[in-house]
């Protein structure tokens, strides 16, 4: 009998177009959760700001509630316990004082429990060509702590968006055990274009894990538009899954012995050295 770490299983992410309202956001987002349980996936993902793309800091906070008090959050929690699989739901606006925000990546059991939280760690305060610009610490607080949990298949590394961007952070959580490591995001098409299928594929190669990258894709209602181009990268780097811009699922069957299979081709976990950090030499006398 296969050990249930070493198990295939099939992996759904779900592809989102989030507009200014939880509630038709809540709904889209549960349809293709529930589409994709019905086509056989255990573990389904959803992408960053699954429940709202809203730029107004004034109605972000309005529409915003605790844990305890999110609408969104006990919907996807019944339709994990109801489907019975175990959902990734990327991030959700989480309100944690009277001025700031969590962007919080929550995994949600099969019986509905919270399984583990992720406070994102990076914030996202760019300026890119064209004017376009984004603040996130203005209403989200940083996280600071990295988060593993244990999922039936292997231990799982949660990260969001920009995070990407950050390879320590992933290498801290592949030597915290992490064979497989979620990306939910909404980049930018910009920053997308440029940049989003080799940092995914860097990160699977580099740390020999599967990375799976729910995204937010096309023009949103505040518009914001996104790269979309949901992933699914193979610890050897292969894509095995992916999406266009519009909103939807990608599926991929996900085999665990790859994860060992990668990491004995190229051991470079264990070949990891801890050194000083750079020093700066004088520069040397030319002599006249």
């Amino acid at each position: 009998m296969t050990a249930p770490a070493h198990r295939p299983f099939i992996a759904a992410c779900v592809q989102l177009r989030a507009g200014r309202e939880v509630a038709p956001n809540v709904e889209a987002a549960a349809a293709l959760i529930a589409q994709a349980a019905d086509e056989g996936a255990d573990f389904i993902l959803t992408p960053e700001n699954t429940s709202i793309m809203e730029a107004e800091r004034k109605l972000l906070f309005e529409k915003t509630r605790g844990e305890d008090e999110d609408m969104a959050l006990a919907r996807f929690r019944a339709l994990a316990r109801d489907r019975k699989k175990w959902l990734l739901i990327g991030s959700l606006p989480i309100k944690v004082a009277a001025e700031k925000l969590a962007n919080r990546s929550l995994l949600i059991a099969p019986d509905g429990r919270i399984a583990a939280r992720y406070d994102k760690i990076h914030m996202f305060d760019v300026d890119l060509a064209g004017g376009e610009s984004y603040r996130e610490s203005r209403n989200f607080d940083a996280g600071h702590e990295a988060i593993v949990a244990d999922l039936p298949w292997g231990r799982l590394g949660m990260t969001v968006c920009y995070d990407l961007r950050f390879p320590y952070l992933y290498r801290a959580l592949a030597h915290a055990g992490a064979r497989f490591i979620t990306v939910p995001s909404a980049f930018t098409r910009q920053t997308g274009e440029a940049h989003w299928h080799v940092l995914l594929r860097a990160r699977a190669i580099e740390n020999g894990a599967f990375v799976f990258a729910p995204a937010q894709g096309g023009r949103h209602e505040n518009g914001r538009e996104t790269f979309g181009h949901s992933l699914i990268v193979a610890p050897w780097g292969e894509i095995i899954a992916e999406a266009g811009t519009e909103p939807g699922i990608v599926m991929a069957e996900i085999d665990p012995a790859k994860i060992d299979e990668a990491r004995g081709r190229v051991p470079s976990l264990q070949h990891d050295k801890n050194f000083d950090a750079p020093s700066v030499s004088a520069p040397a006398k030319v002599a006249s």
